[in-house]
């Protein structure tokens, strides 16, 4: 049926022709914007999504940052305990040379290499720092270094890379002469002393803790180091304030040393004399060679390198004690070292991890919302010969009424 008043067939091409102006439209803003999704109306969703995403990569990018921090900090201490432990190795050696000084005038310029070395060692100490924060003085106990996000369905937590301060510094350093009478042997007793286990050797060396001038305060610690393996006992305040501070201390560290697990090597606590350790070897430790053994004082408060004033070769004695001393501080240093490359190379790791991860959530955005720029670009062509077609369809429709008239024609 035909009529005047209804033109269906141009509603139908109307109806036909706005739906391919919507996709034409449509496609265009793919093609413009580069999205396929770039509003919440194109797909609420993926949208809501994608912007959860795009907020991690951005997280991740301040992360990158604080890794970069953290790296540079790290790697400042690190390196400044390097040339650390190089200065004590040619202070050892200087010590190791004033073992053969035969007067008075060498040994005074040896003490003064001593000084120097000394002198350089606190300026490491001091210049050791990235925008303020120093590893290496003792001001800084431990740092985190924000490492991650973690979301989960609860929400996003973080996770932190802490890396703890190790103190070289040399001051408040307070002499206790913490192994005197009763430690063998006798020419190096004081804060630190230097004895040899034999092979074999069931008698073995005694280590008399506190016997000399000054308590044991909170805090104090002592380092046995025995071979290549060192254990270390630190006071507490209940220590300290115990009736007999000295025997508590002794099996503490006696305790520390069995936790080595050193072959062949066993300790014995004398109860019957106050905080003396005796060290011996029932069997032929591994190496079937002498253990060196070196017992180091470090007193409350002081930095890791405190007892560097205390270095004294100005006298053999003093020398032979300065030789102990040394040895642990150049431990203490290697460790230092060490801790650092170790917290460095966790951080270069989680660094790279970071970067690839943010690359990852990069792409799973752009594979949520980023247009198909082929398939926009052929839809579009089709789209446009759509519309042609459309409009040349409703011009058809349009027309239908007027062939009406052709009826009423005589």
């Amino acid at each position: 049926m035909s009529s005047i008043l209804t033109n269906n067939g141009a509603m139908v091409a109307l109806q036909t022709l706005k739906g391919i102006n919507s996709n034409l439209a449509k496609t265009q803003d793919e093609i413009s914007t580069g999205k396929s999704v770039a509003t919440a109306k194109d797909n609420a969703a993926v949208w809501a999504i994608s912007k959860v995403m795009e907020a991690d990569v951005s997280g991740f990018k301040a992360i990158s940052s604080s890794l970069a921090l953290g790296a540079q900090s790290v790697g400042m201490a690190r390196e400044g305990a390097e040339q650390i432990t190089g200065l004590l190795t040619k202070m050892r050696d200087t010590i190791v040379t004033s073992q053969n000084a035969t007067n008075a005038q060498d040994r005074a310029k040896l003490q003064e290499d001593v000084t120097n070395l000394r002198k350089q060692i606190e300026g490491v100490v001091k210049g050791s720092q990235v925008n303020g924060l120093n590893l290496l003085d003792g001001s800084t106990a431990s740092v985190d270094f924000l490492s991650s996000l973690d979301r989960t369905s609860a929400g996003v937590s973080t996770s932190n890379i802490t890396v703890s301060g190790q103190n070289l510094s040399t001051g408040n350093y307070v002499a206790k002469d913490i192994f005197g009478a009763g430690t063998a042997p006798a020419s190096t007793a004081g804060d630190s002393a230097v004895m040899t286990l034999g092979a074999g050797d069931t008698t073995g060396v005694t280590l008399t803790i506190g016997a000399g001038a000054g308590a044991l305060a909170a805090g104090d610690s002592i380092s046995i180091r025995i071979g290549d393996k060192t254990a270390t006992y630190t006071v507490s305040a209940a220590d300290a304030g115990s009736t007999t501070p000295n025997d508590v201390v002794a099996v503490g560290l006696k305790s520390a040393i069995e936790k080595l697990g050193i072959s062949g090597v066993s300790v014995d606590y004398d109860s019957g004399t106050v905080g003396q350790l005796t060290i011996k070897s029932g069997s032929a430790p591994a190496t079937a060679n002498d253990l060196n053994i070196t017992a180091q004082f470090r007193n409350a408060g002081s930095g890791g390198l405190g007892a560097l004033a205390s270095i004294d070769v100005t006298t053999p004695a003093n020398a032979q004690a300065a030789l102990a001393s040394i040895e642990t501080m150049m431990q203490t240093s290697t460790d230092a070292a060490a801790r650092f490359g170790a917290a460095g190379r966790r951080i270069e790791m989680q660094s790279d991890f970071v970067s690839k991860l943010t690359d990852t959530l990069k792409s799973s955005v752009g594979a949520l919302v980023d247009a198909d720029m082929e398939e926009a670009s052929a839809r579009l062509q089709a789209l446009q010969t759509q519309q042609q077609l459309g409009i040349q369809s409703l011009s058809i429709a349009n027309k239908a009424p007027q062939n009406i008239l052709s009826l009423f024609r005589g």
